[in-house]
């Protein structure tokens, strides 16, 4: 749990810090550094996308994985959460600052969340001890916390908290998934954590297209799974 509580800490640490950087940004700017930030997320899911070794298993994992997500309600949940966060923490009188809190909540926490080393370093901490790999992304999500945190405000800090329910989970499972976790498997998770870090650049970030990406998470489970049953009848 060592490597998820220096992440959470360093998005906590990274995103204080861009509060105080924010106020000092013009509107403009913060504008200019979120399409920049949305621009980068598109183009890392993209590669992230090019991890799979079978599209299909990625599309299956995406159609079914997101009726699960619509059945489960995920994104009326996580929105729920933000707003008993904004109303615990922020105290923020107008409409536009408390959907500003939301944004940043969900927005964050999906990016923190998604990407693969989130997975691949919280099994490692889990099953070694070693937590090199959270390290390194907590050097990265603090200094993307800052940024987002200069620009999208306060929620982005509390995202931590579901990186380290989402990570410490990981790691405390990590025992049982490794007798079954195979390269193939961790590739198309991958390739399905790109399609969802390109919705949220499109959605959230670059704000193209009103996406419910927070739909997209069992996705990541059904990628494993679709690649386990077809190993069944290979």
């Amino acid at each position: 749990m060592t490597g998820t509580l220096l992440n959470a800490g360093a998005i906590i640490v990274g995103g204080g810090l861009g509060l105080l950087l924010g106020s000092r940004l013009s509107a403009k700017l913060k504008q200019t550094i979120v399409a920049g930030l949305g621009l980068f997320t598109l183009v890392y899911g993209i590669t992230m996308f090019f991890k799979t070794q079978n599209s299909l298993i990625v599309l299956g994992s995406l159609v079914i994985g997101t009726i699960l997500g619509e059945w489960m309600r995920i994104e009326e949940g996580l929105a729920v959460l933000g707003q008993k966060l904004e109303k615990t923490f922020n105290h923020a009188d107008e409409s536009e600052e408390k959907e500003r809190f939301i944004k940043g909540f969900l927005t964050a926490s999906l990016i923190f969340c998604v990407g693969p080393m989130a997975i691949l370093g919280s099994i490692e901490n889990g099953l070694t001890g070693s937590f090199n790999t959270l390290a390194v992304k907590s050097i990265l999500d603090g200094f993307t916390a800052m940024a987002f945190a200069s620009t999208l405000g306060v929620g982005v800090l509390f995202s931590a908290v579901l990186v380290f329910l989402y990570q410490g989970g990981i790691t405390l499972l990590a025992g049982q998934v490794q007798n079954v976790t195979t390269t193939a498997m961790m590739n198309e998770l991958t390739a399905v954590g790109g399609v969802i870090l390109v919705g949220i650049a499109v959605s959230s970030l670059l704000e193209i297209k009103k996406i419910r990406t927070a739909s997209f998470l069992p996705s990541l489970l059904m990628a494993p799974v679709i690649v386990f049953i077809i190993s069944l009848f290979g």
